[in-house]
Formats: structure tokens, C-alpha cells, sequence
């Protein structure tokens, strides 16, 4: 798909697409809880999707509705020896440790980029918990067989935090030992404590979110978190730690929102409603970007509004991304519009995605005349000297999609961004929004090849 973005003006208020975060780990808390729970604001990314067929194939019932998905389950039990993941690099980090609960020989795979993603921390990992693995030289497909078996381990949170999720979500669905009757005349105690410790965790806000739908699923009744170095779970006899059934409500995307308050920044005022201001989510951190540029942000409860405040003038900031690395395509499309030389963090984070983001973001916004210099783990963005309406690629990257088409709102003359339904990886309906704000936005199917 092709898509044409005129330099606009934008106006209005829209509702804030569902955030995949929230949204595919609560399918994850629904497949380990027992009996019925029900999804309201689903998502309808292609991510969400993803993790939807996952836990069907994991022997989850689910109903999927226009405002709600219903999840009946009792836990692991494949229907299938063989699980897709998609393009979905939180649902493979994430479901592979809960895959790994039964005995059954199971092969992992996925499409597109995530074939090219590293999985060698399970192949450090897994071992170590009684689960056999083999991978395509440290990349899908692998086949794994467990039954997981907690064990007291030291994993590296270097990489990504979503390896640390699908090991908490594994180790609390775990049964607690039965206690005999045997047992009880020779007062055995079966009860035990293991711990995960973690060292070197980034983005320790996604572990907060993924300790917050643990919570509302009653899934943290033994977990002891010490500053998030050392994840403890007491396992007691005959007491059960997860509820059955239940509603949760999916929070709105921080992450995509970024894209439409850096948009509201530099050509319009709007608001944008259905956020959760404490929200544990770590694109929230766009917030302090923008405040620290100089835009105009009005900050409520259930909704954000910003005006249109930079026109080339905003102030060239610093910002760490080290813990929410997804920010840095919008950054890099606030930055293009400060003046001087903008400051981000965190450049290392970048090398896994659907693209190497750096690199990307790099070569792509040269096209549109902001030059960015990468030194160490810093990326310096150069910026308020006008953005240029050119030709540019997705490079089947999402958020290098939506960040090109954002910086083009307020850039001389039309952009084109090929590849551009990228973007149904996370938010499917960007596009239609932009337009709902008045964006000059215009669709084209196979017009152009890149």
C-alpha cells in the first residue's frame, strides 16, 4: 500500500487505540486462569490477532466480539504441535516459557522479521527449567518440550523485558504441591520458594505492566518483587493462587498516541481520549519530550490535549529511551521540528525490531532532509531547518511508517510511504485517524513498487 501525505493542519479529538501490550498479555493471564474471563476494549492489531490464535491453539474457547473477546480456559493444553507467532516478537518471548508448561513437543515458529530475531536466551534458559530446545541456529522456528520446572535461575534482562514476562507468567502458573494425607501425619511441608533474578532489566516499566495484569488476574498472590532484581514465588499446598474468570478492560496505546500528540505539536491542536495517566506503560515518558520541547500540553485524567506549538521553534532536547525504546521514531519526528541538535539515549535498544530502528530512521528521514548522526549509544538529531515532503519506505517497519507520516504533516511539499501497511502490525486504523483530524492522507494499493 501507498500512501500520500499534503502538509496539513489538524484539528479534533479522537479515542485512543487499544494498546497490544496490555492487550496480549491479558490473553496470556486468560489462558492460565481457569474458567471464563472477558476482554472489553479488545485490540485489533495484527500483533493481537496473533496471540488470539496462540492461545487457541493452546486450548483456549474464545469468542471474539465487536467489543469484547471471551476466553474460557483451563490452562495449557495444546490443540496443535505447531504455534505461529506471526511478526509478533512480544508473543514468542512472551508464550514460549507458557508453551513450555506441558509435556508435548511443540515447534515455535513466525513470519517475516521476527525469523530473523534472536531467541538465545531460551537456548541458556529453558535447559536450565527441564525443557528440551532446538532452535535454527538461535533464530525460529524451535521446537521445545517441557514440562517447565521451576527452579531457583539468574536470567539477563539486557536484551528485552519480555523474555522476564513469559518466565513470571510460567512460574505463576505452576500448581502448588498437593499435600497427602500422608503428608499431613508426618507434618511434611511442601511448600518452597523460587526466585528468577535479573540482572541488567531494561524497560522496567513493561515489567511493571505485566505485574499489573498479573495482579487484576489474581496471579500474584505469591510473588514478591525486590526492586526488580529478584522475582521470589512462594508455592504453599492446597492454596489455589488464581482466580476464575473475571473482566479486564485493555488500556488505551501510549505508543501509538505518541504519534498523534508529536502530530498535535507540530500542525494542529487535538485531543486524544481513553488514556490511563497512570499507566504503567513506558510510552507515557512522551509526555516529559514533549513538555521539555515546548509544547503546549494540557494533562487530564482520561485525556490529552495539545496545541500546535512548534512551527520550527521548538527547543532541541535530551531524552533517555533507554526503557521505552518504541518512542524513538516519534523523537526523532518531534526533533526534526526543534531548533539545534536533539539528544535521544538508548541507540542499542534498536538493533532487534522489525527493523534496525537506528539505522532506519537514519537513512529514511535523510530523505526528508534531517540528518542524524549515530555515536555510541546516542543518536543526535538535527533539526529546524525544514522537513522535506519526499519518498520514503516503511521498511515493513510500523512505527518508521507512522513517524515518516507524522514529520510529513508539516514538511514542503508531498510525502510518499510505500510499504505503508506496516502499520496494521499495531495500529490498523493510523491512517484513518489522521484523516479524522483533517490530514490531508490519501490510499493507493500497487500504484508503485519500491
Amino acid at each position: 500500500m501507498i500512501v500520500k501525505i499534503q502538509p496539513s493542519n489538524i484539528s479534533g479529538t479522537l479515542v485512543a487505540a487499544t494498546s497490544k501490550s496490555s492487550m496480549q498479555r491479558a490473553l496470556a493471564a486468560a489462558l492460565l486462569t481457569n474458567g471464563e474471563t472477558t476482554i472489553l476494549n479488545p485490540g485489533r492489531s495484527n500483533d493481537d490477532k496473533a496471540a488470539i490464535e496462540i492461545i487457541t491453539a493452546l486450548g483456549a474457547d474464545v469468542v471474539v466480539r465487536q467489543e469484547q473477546v471471551i476466553v474460557n480456559s483451563f490452562g495449557v493444553f495444546p490443540r496443535s504441535s505447531e504455534i505461529n507467532c506471526g511478526e509478533s516478537g512480544l508473543a514468542v518471548r512472551m508464550f514460549t516459557p507458557i508453551i513450555a508448561l506441558c509435556d508435548k513437543e511443540i515447534t515455535i515458529n513466525g513470519e517475516g522479521s521476527l525469523l530473523s530475531r534472536p531467541i538465545d536466551f531460551f537456548e541458556e534458559v529453558l535447559p536450565q527449567l527441564g525443557v528440551s530446545i532446538k532452535s535454527n541456529k538461535g533464530k525460529l522456528p524451535m521446537t521445545i518440550k517441557g514440562p517447565l520446572q521451576p527452579k531457583n535461575i539468574e536470567v539477563s534482562g539486557s536484551l528485552s523485558s519480555q523474555f522476564l514476562t513469559g518466565l513470571l507468567f510460567a512460574y505463576s502458573a505452576l500448581p502448588n504441591p498437593t499435600l497427602t494425607e500422608a503428608d499431613e501425619m508426618m507434618n511434611n511441608d511442601l511448600s518452597e520458594t523460587v526466585c528468577i533474578k535479573v540482572h541488567d532489566l531494561n524497560s522496567k516499566p513493561y515489567i511493571d505492566l505485566t505485574l499489573d495484569v498479573m495482579k487484576k488476574f489474581g496471579m500474584d498472590l505469591h510473588l514478591t518483587n525486590n526492586n526488580h532484581e529478584t522475582f521470589c514465588f512462594y508455592r504453599e499446598p492446597g492454596v489455589e493462587r488464581r482466580k476464575g474468570g473475571g473482566v479486564y478492560t485493555v488500556e488505551g496505546d501510549w505508543s501509538g498516541v505518541a504519534f498523534l500528540l508529536v502530530a498535535g505539536a507540530i500542525a494542529g491542536g487535538i485531543t486524544v481520549k481513553g488514556l490511563d495517566v497512570f499507566s504503567t506503560q513506558a510510552d507515557k515518558a512522551i509526555l516529559k519530550a514533549l513538555m521539555d520541547c515546548g509544547a503546549h500540553i494540557s494533562i487530564e485524567e482520561k485525556q490529552i490535549t495539545i496545541n500546535s506549538s512548534l512551527a520550527g521553534n521548538g527547543k532541541p532536547f535530551h531524552f533517555n529511551a533507554t526503557d521505552c525504546p518504541d518512542l524513538f521514531p516519534p523523537l526523532v519526528a518531534l526533533a526534526a521540528y526543534c531548533n539545534g541538535t536533539t539528544v535521544i539515549e538508548g541507540v542499542s535498544r534498536l538493533a532487534h525490531k522489525e527493523s534496525n530502528r537506528a539505522i532506519t530512521l537514519q537513512q529514511e528521514f535523510l530523505k526528508m532532509g534531517i540528518e542524524i548522526k549515530l555515536q555510541d549509544d546516542l543518536m543526535m538529531i538535527k533539526g529546524g531547518e525544514g522537513v522535506k515532503g519526499a519518498k520514503v519506505h516503511s521498511r515493513h517497519d510500523h512505527r518508521i511508517a507512522m513517524a515518516c507520516a507524522v514529520a510529513a504533516l508539516g514538511a514542503t511539499g508531498e510525502t510518499i510511504i510505500e510499504d505503508a501497511e506496516a502499520v496494521n502490525k499495531s495500529y490498523p486504523a493510523f491512517f484513518d485517524d489522521l484523516k479524522l483530524l483533517n490530514a490531508s492522507v490519501s490510499l493507493q494499493v500497487n500504484e508503485l513498487t519500491s
